[in-house]
């Protein structure tokens, strides 16, 4: 794991590169006040302030003891808006800038330290990545206060990216629980598995989808409980499918080939449980993760099965690739039973909410208006964006079965995302405010300090909104 501490040093006079953050509204200003070597420089590179763009220039007509300007360039850097940074403003600098250390003139670093250090975390447990430079270091006035949150939510972010990014062979229920164990441990929480066919009995959703994998990779819930009893409960959960087949609903082999991030639900809610712990929340976490590998063998689930659910509802199979609502079900339905105050859940469940938003805005359900606004609120300070989609009961019909209580997946291509909601609306409970993100859990085209892979998408958003409603 980066060592996103040393990323960040305060400020104290030390010798160090400036950089000089310019947008389209002072760039020219700046322009005419620079000699003309520098004014020909910035001309041959076509350097005109644009956002994730920079220029080193070398040291003209300064003094050698100017600590604020030392070394042998200083850095020019286009962001969309100099007066105000978002955490994405340095992520350019942060992985291109040569090794050594840095600091903003003019400019408050507030608000931009994460990109600063998500930056230069690389995913490189299976590629032998060229030997990179040392680390490139922003120093920063008052520095503790803003690094600790910045490193806070870098680390997590880079827990997302590397557990989706690792193959099923290595992700495997198994693996997870692992993950949950040692955080526990770190933090001093409470640890409980139900696994294999002991499932059967009190969460048989979980069981009907991860039994075809029994042999090999063991179906379990794996729950972790932390913080002081008498602090207000909340519940995270996340989906834990660590490789999706589809089941006998089989999916094509390019549908198949990015299924090891079906687990990346399961990822956000393990990250985010880790800021709550990190931060010390003054909350009682109860963290769920229902982990399965929807496999194929002849036990496995077969569409027009029925499944008895934790809940005692009945649900007939029309999709087995529709599996993931189903280990959520139960897990909801037992979160429900702590009477938290709120529920988070987290899953990459479907293919429609990526057909409607496209794959950087999770799909964020939420049956409870004052909980929705705040997160919206939350992803917009975060530059973390989530867009509110509709728990319409109009399409609950669709779910409508001649025989059970419900489907698990409604005939046709319309609605999926909506539908998919309303099926696990059916499990979380009616009392206790209630958020589902659909998200995507990948990025498929990079952008600075976003590389394509596995990603964080709602983690910062849902972060954010829990410290506004519990920080101290």
């Amino acid at each position: 794991m980066t060592d996103f501490k040393a990323l960040i040093e305060a400020d104290t006079g030390q010798t160090a590169r400036t950089i000089q953050i310019l947008d389209a509204g002072n760039f020219e200003d700046w322009l005419k006040g620079q000699p003309d070597s520098i004014r020909a420089i910035a001309a041959a590179y076509q350097f005109v302030g644009k956002p994730d763009t920079f220029l080193l220039l070398p040291l003209v007509g300064t003094k050698s003891n100017d600590k604020s300007v030392a070394g042998d360039f200083s850095v020019v850097a286009g962001v969309p808006d100099h007066e105000k940074l978002d955490p994405w403003s340095l992520a350019k600098l942060g992985s291109g800038l040569p090794e050594g250390k840095y600091r903003l003139h003019e400019t408050s670093a507030k608000g931009s330290l994460f990109g600063w250090l998500i930056s230069q975390h690389e995913f490189d447990r299976y590629k032998q990545l060229p030997d990179r430079q040392g680390p490139s270091v922003l120093l920063v006035k008052d520095a503790i206060a803003q690094r600790d949150e910045a490193v806070r939510q870098a680390q997590a972010t880079a827990m997302v990216r590397d557990m989706v990014n690792t193959p099923a062979a290595d992700m495997g229920p198994d693996k997870i629980e692992t993950l949950v164990d040692k955080l526990s441990e770190k933090h001093g929480g409470e640890v409980k598995v139900t696994r294999g066919d002991t499932l059967e009995e009190h969460f048989p959703m979980i069981h009907g989808v991860g039994k075809a994998a029994m042999r090999a990779h063991a179906p379990r819930l794996i729950e972790l409980k932390w913080g002081k009893a008498d602090h207000p409960k909340i519940a995270i959960v996340g989906k834990g499918v660590t490789f999706d087949t589809g089941g006998l609903s089989m999916k094509s082999p390019a549908g198949m080939l990015l299924m090891k991030k079906d687990m990346g639900g399961a990822a956000h809610a393990l990250a985010l449980a880790s800021l709550v712990m990190e931060a010390k929340l003054p909350v009682h976490l109860h963290l769920l993760i229902p982990a399965v590998e929807n496999a194929i063998d002849g036990s496995a689930l077969r569409p027009g099965d029925i499944l008895n659910s934790r809940k005692g509802l009945t649900v007939e199979i029309t999709n087995t690739d529709a599996e993931g609502r189903l280990v959520l079900g139960d897990a909801l339905t037992l979160a429900g039973e702590e009477e938290p105050e709120l529920i988070i859940d987290f899953a990459t469940l479907t293919g429609a909410a990526r057909v409607a938003l496209g794959p950087d805005l999770p799909a964020m359900f939420c049956d409870d208006p004052e909980m929705a606004d705040g997160l919206l609120q939350a992803g917009e300070q975060e530059s973390d964006p989530l867009w509110q989609m509709p728990l319409w009961s109009g399409y609950d019909a669709m779910l409508n079965s001649p025989i059970a209580d419900c489907v698990n997946s409604a005939s046709g291509s319309f609605a999926g995302c909506i539908t998919a909601a309303l099926f696990l609306k059916k499990f979380a409970p009616d009392s206790v405010p209630w958020a589902h993100f659909d998200t995507f859990a990948w990025r498929p085209v990079a952008k600075p300090g976003r590389p394509i892979g596995g990603e964080a998408l709602g983690l910062r958003a849902s972060w954010r909104f829990l410290q506004g409603r519990y920080g101290q």
